[in-house]
């Protein structure tokens, strides 16, 4: 079988078993110190025009994207060269680095924690670290809300999506979307810094997450059948809610976990002080609660399984048709 396949699969049983232990250097580190330190360096074009901003942005966008991309395949060149078996040791430790489900869980579930003991100090103090909004003054729901918000989201960004590219080309593609996603998460905003300089990056983000997002969504639709959700709800309010948010592929998973759980996600928040006006994804049938959370980290496990599964399979099909 293909070292690229094994790989993979060595490299998800690793998430899925350890996450991302803290006391490990993790590549998504290393790609926002580069983006930190370039943004450094331009700091001279925040003060120019819209077009300067722009190109700085776009070199930046171009320049991270390579350098995060190149390193680990040179690395894995040279393992290759050095002998096959140390290729397919660091393979499935890229592989393991670029899935977040394990994580993503442990993360959101400090949420749910902090809830169950009404520590709402606690649990906005838990939320802000795994969202971008203001969070000193939300409600336990509004905690909820974001949480399960962020679960729903990231299964496509933080699982799906690098699988997807990994499955075409090995985890130097999958640090490669790391890269862009990154960006997309520290530059990509709408504000007055970053307007123009981060719009190459979030445009690229877009891009690269179009076909993974509408994939997560429907891999999702399957799992919370399996989770026994509603799935049909979940289909329903895919089809109407999909295209509410500003990001042509946030709403995706976000409307399918909204109708399997027969909540609504989305609205207004605030960011950096402003309050931002959203609409809203999915039916308000009953009020969201903390286990809502555990709720969507259920479907988020059952969707990274099933896309393995579906993913790894196709793959070894085609490798066997070739070989």
């Amino acid at each position: 079988m293909s070292i690229s396949i094994l790989a993979l699969l060595t490299g998800f049983l690793l998430d899925i078993c350890f996450g991302d232990p803290h006391w490990i250097p993790h590549p998504v580190r290393w790609m926002g110190a580069l983006i930190s330190a370039l943004e450094k360096s331009m700091k001279g074009c925040f003060q120019k025009s819209k077009a300067v901003q722009r190109f700085a942005g776009v070199c930046l966008a171009v320049i991270v994207p390579l350098i995060s991309t190149a390193i680990p395949l040179g690395i894995l060149i040279l393992a290759h060269w050095i002998h096959p078996a140390l290729h397919f040791i660091i393979a499935s430790i890229f592989c393991y680095q670029m899935l977040a489900a394990k994580s993503l869980k442990t993360e959101s579930m400090k949420v749910y924690a902090q809830l169950e003991q009404h520590n709402l100090e606690g649990a906005r103090k838990a939320v802000s670290m795994i969202v971008g909004r203001d969070t000193a003054n939300l409600t336990e729901e509004q905690i909820a809300k974001a949480t399960v918000e962020t679960v729903a989201e990231n299964t496509s960004d933080g699982v799906i999506a690098p699988l997807f590219f990994m499955l075409i080309g090995g985890a130097p593609l999958g640090f490669f979307y790391k890269s862009v996603n990154t960006m997309d998460s520290m530059i990509g905003y709408r504000n007055e810094r970053y307007q123009y300089f981060g719009t190459t990056a979030a445009k690229l983000d877009d891009i690269l997450n179009y076909i993974p997002a509408r994939i997560s969504a429907y891999l999702m639709i399957l799992a919370a059948f399996f989770a026994r959700y509603d799935a049909k709800e979940a289909f329903r309010v895919y089809r109407r809610d999909k295209r509410n948010h500003a990001s042509p592929n946030s709403a995706h998973t976000e409307a399918v976990c909204a109708g399997a759980l027969h909540i609504q996600l989305a609205g207004d928040a605030y960011y950096f002080g402003k309050l931002h006006k959203k609409p809203t994804i999915g039916n308000a049938d009953r009020p969201i609660e903390a286990k809502d959370i555990c709720r969507a980290n259920h479907l988020l496990y059952i969707t990274t399984c099933i896309a393995i599964v579906v993913g790894l399979g196709l793959k070894a099909l085609l490798f066997l048709c070739f070989i």
